[in-house]
């Protein structure tokens, strides 16, 4: 249900064309490289160079998998993925789930909040929590008072900030024969450092909050199209919305890790090729690459910082409030003005309070971020297990399930994060 000054539209003019069949697919892969990405791929480079490139060749199709049979789940239910879950399992179990997400996204979000302080201070001077105030309370705005089909649009065109990073690897000197081998030799090193920095790189670009935002906008776009129902309500629309879900997907995961395949190049041709191995902050990256790439990768390293930062606040509370509110049901929805949805509202502000209130405590940006990446880690495997067997449940689905290819994707996904996480724990207690 749409409230008054919000109305659904008909046939709306962005739909048309290849740009406006990008939507939630292209927003939710922009939006995993965040501040909290960026840092890992950051690090990631730093310390081991172009040696961990092959990490966003696995990751793609695994992304794609599992990001596909959220999308799906939201498009044909017309629910997000709490509502999902609680349709298949008890409500202390989803409870959980919900919980897992709330205090992840929280620590995410002062992560993020803290980082694009901190480049801030860098750049123009001045005190850090005012600005991670600032950031905080301006994303706190538009998304109450934005309705969904105009704000949509603003962060369809922030992922083109991501751009800033191919440019700062363009202006690095790369080694592109030693870059193309990192990519395609698969080369780790069994110690607890590089076990954990592959696990925060699969972390940070599997994370669960995705899976729910993603899910969350299908549900939007439905009430924001006058013509689109849920496909189980209206099965003759699968075969086009389907295609829709692949194309925005694939694409935008593509996006998503070119992008971070880019961030290790930078780093790795800037600051480990000069012995800049460790990493310890956001500011201290983006100070590192001023004297060896020059002004311009700075100012690029920091407005990508900045953009990110902006696509990914919104993801990541709004994530956290579809998440609670579906759970307390309660009405809901980014399209409503607070008035209309004001529990959700108050779960959307509380997460970015709490953000902001962590981010000032005074914890190391970059350590926050990369650890908030591990923890994505870890806390993905039951909730991508969820997913799937949503997915696949015909009680849920119908006729539209997820096709057993893209639950072999999905459940490879799940496999490789149990994986990692394992051995994550078991390099961690030998140390």
């Amino acid at each position: 249900m749409v409230p008054s000054g919000a109305a659904r539209e008909e046939s709306p003019r962005d739909e048309q064309g290849f740009w406006g069949k990008l939507g939630p697919g292209l927003i939710t892969g922009a939006a995993d490289d965040d501040p909290s990405g960026i840092a890992t791929y950051t690090q990631a480079g730093a310390m081991f160079g172009y040696g961990l490139g092959w990490t966003l060749l696995l990751t793609y199709p695994l992304m794609v998998g599992i990001q596909l049979a959220s999308a799906r789940i939201g498009r044909t239910t017309g629910r997000g993925l709490t509502s999902a879950f609680a349709a298949l399992w008890p409500r202390p179990v989803v409870a959980v789930a919900v919980m897992l997400l709330l205090v992840a996204n929280i620590v995410n979000l002062a992560a993020d909040l803290g980082a694009m302080a901190e480049v801030t201070r860098l750049a123009i001077g001045g005190p850090e929590a005012l600005y991670a105030l600032a950031f905080g309370v301006v994303s706190l705005g538009m998304q109450a008072w934005l309705p969904y089909h105009r704000y949509v649009r603003i962060l369809k065109w922030l992922t083109l900030s991501l751009l800033a990073y191919v440019g700062v690897a363009m202006v690095a000197q790369v080694d592109w024969r030693a870059a193309f081998a990192g990519a395609f030799l698969l080369r780790i090193q069994w110690n607890t450092d590089a076990v954990k920095m592959v696990v925060a790189i699969l972390g940070t670009t599997i994370s669960p909050y995705l899976f729910f935002w993603q899910a969350a906008q299908e549900v939007e776009e439905i009430e924001r199209v006058d013509k689109d129902q849920p496909l189980k309500r209206a099965p003759r629309q699968a075969p086009s919305q389907l295609r829709r879900l692949r194309l925005d997907t694939w694409l935008g995961m593509g996006f998503s890790n070119v992008i971070a395949f880019f961030m290790i190049l930078a780093a790795a041709a800037t600051l480990h090729a000069n012995g800049k191995l460790d990493i310890e902050s956001t500011a201290q990256a983006a100070e590192a690459l001023r004297p060896v790439a020059g002004d311009a990768a700075f100012v690029l390293f920091a407005l990508g910082i900045l953009g990110t930062g902006l696509l990914a606040l919104p993801v990541l509370a709004g994530s956290a409030a579809y998440a609670c509110a579906e759970f307390l049901k309660v009405r809901r929805g980014l399209e409503k003005p607070p008035g209309a949805a004001p529990a959700f509202y108050a779960i959307l502000a509380a997460a970015m309070a709490c953000g902001m209130g962590i981010s000032l405590i005074g914890i190391d940006p970059m350590k926050a971020l990369v650890w908030a990446a591990v923890i994505n880690s870890l806390m993905s495997v039951p909730i991508m297990i969820g997913v799937m067997l949503a997915a696949s449940s015909r009680r849920l689905m119908g006729e539209l399930m997820l096709p057993p290819g893209w639950r072999v994707l999905g459940w490879a996904a799940t496999a490789a994060m149990a994986a990692a996480s394992v051995a994550f724990v078991v390099t961690s207690l030998a140390s």
